[in-house]
């Protein structure tokens, strides 16, 4: 553990327990939950994907919405970054890019709420060793 040096100090560090302690409570049953993957290499962090993770942890929450956000890795999608990957229960996973706060709400008002197709999918262009 780091000093703390400001109340800004303290306060990250608050959050980020915070952010553990909920992760670890809802990791008991993520395949009910909403899941929401966000792409933080360095290509993401530049193109966005903080700011993205931001929104969408906060307005998840004020939406009263059931999810789990997290951060990855490089997805393999640099050319459309911010990217993010949204697994509603009991379906695929489905992979956005470009997505700015205003692609993070449309995304969660038509495609978690509603169900419904965005623009900026990324097609699955590959097999899984299952496939096979």
């Amino acid at each position: 553990m780091g000093k703390i040096k400001s109340l800004a100090d303290l306060k990250n560090m608050k959050e980020d327990l915070r952010n553990k302690v909920e992760l670890r409570e809802k990791s008991d049953h993520p395949e009910s939950l909403v899941q929401v993957k966000v792409g933080m290499a360095t290509s993401g962090i530049a193109s966005g994907a903080k700011e993205v993770y931001n929104y969408l942890s906060e307005e998840l929450e004020k939406r009263n919405i059931d999810a789990l956000v997290t951060q990855t890795g490089d997805m393999g999608y640099s050319y459309a970054e911010p990217t993010i990957e949204v697994t509603l229960p009991g379906q695929e996973p489905i992979v956005f890019g470009w997505v700015d706060t205003k692609k993070a709400d449309e995304i969660i008002e038509r495609y978690i709420r509603n169900g419904e197709l965005v623009d900026g999918i990324i097609p699955q262009n590959y097999e899984t060793i299952d496939d096979k």
